[in-house]
Formats: structure tokens, C-alpha cells, sequence
């Protein structure tokens, strides 16, 4: 089940033991700076959990799914999240070894 913005204040209440109205502005104010700077055409590194950058993405030419008309899609610029090596480490699944098991 996704976290949403509720969870993770109080996620963020008990693991760091504050009250929930400081853990919502602290949850806040980290959520507007980053969008701060992103508006501003900048990037957030956090070191080991990622990196928040924009992206310019060109117009293209698009279709309408219910007309099949051609349509004109405009440039815009869009946020994008790399995720840094310790995050990709902490999620990650290792896979079970080929071969599986020998036959006697």
C-alpha cells in the first residue's frame, strides 16, 4: 500500500519523536524547498537517496486515442528523480541463482 503525505508525517513523528505539527512543517518545508528550487531550474542532491533535477522535454507530435487525430503536443519542463546508489541498494531484490537444483 502507497504512503501518502498523512503516513509519512506520522512516520516521521514517531521515528524522529515529534509532534505531529512538527513533523508536517518539517515534512512542509522540505516538500517547498525542493519545489523551490526546482522551479528555479535548479537540482537537490541528497547523497545516497538521489538527486532531483528538470528536464526540458521537446514538442512532439502526438495522437488522440478516441479521434486518431494528429495533434501538436508543446515543450515543457518536467521534474525527474534519479535515485542515488544507497536507495538502489536498499530496494533491490536480489534474484534467485540459475540452475536451480541438481538431479541425481
Amino acid at each position: 500500500m502507497p504512503l501518502n503525505k498523512s503516513d509519512l508525517v506520522n512516520a516521521v513523528a514517531d521515528s524522529a519523536e515529534l509532534k505531529k505539527t512538527e513533523a508536517e512543517k518539517a515534512v512542509r518545508a522540505t516538500f517547498d524547498t525542493i519545489t523551490k528550487e526546482l522551479k528555479d531550474h535548479g537540482a537537490v542532491t541528497l547523497v545516497g537517496f538521489g538527486t532531483f533535477t528538470v528536464s526540458h522535454r521537446q514538442a512532439r507530435k502526438g495522437r488522440n486515442p478516441k479521434t486518431q487525430q494528429v495533434i501538436d503536443i508543446p515543450s515543457k519542463i518536467v521534474p525527474k528523480f534519479r535515485p542515488g546508489k544507497s536507495l538502489v541498494e536498499a530496494v533491490a531484490v536480489k534474484a534467485p541463482k540459475k540452475g536451480g537444483s541438481k538431479k541425481k
